[in-house]
């Protein structure tokens, strides 16, 4: 097996664990799939992705190229979104997780 590095443009990243409220999942999934228009406009986002994992357990993965532009996502519009909704659709403060990205395929 080769080695396939991670993209210059992706080797920094966050993941985000959501856990709405059950009467919120809708409101949440669609807080999600709107943010898509603010990551576009993130110059340093290379990658974003909005996820459902279960039932009522939802998920955010982006990658940046530098911990200037992963700071930059973490002080945004979409954090600020989802931290100004929390109390009300979210059983608890979204989980958000630094992470290396180790190896990336992106077409």
């Amino acid at each position: 097996m080769s080695n396939n590095p991670a993209s210059p443009t992706t080797r920094l990243g966050l993941l985000v664990r959501i856990e709405a409220r059950p009467e919120y999942t809708h409101e949440v999934e669609e807080l999600l799939t709107g943010a898509l228009a603010l990551a576009q406009e993130e110059t340093g986002t290379t990658v974003w992705f909005a996820l459902r994992l279960g039932p009522t357990t939802f998920g955010i993965f982006d990658a940046f190229a530098t911990e200037e532009d992963r700071g930059a996502h973490l002080q945004g519009k979409i954090a600020a979104v989802l931290m100004e909704n929390a109390p009300k659709l979210l059983v608890e403060a979204p989980e958000i997780l630094p992470v290396n990205v180790l190896a990336a395929k992106i077409n």
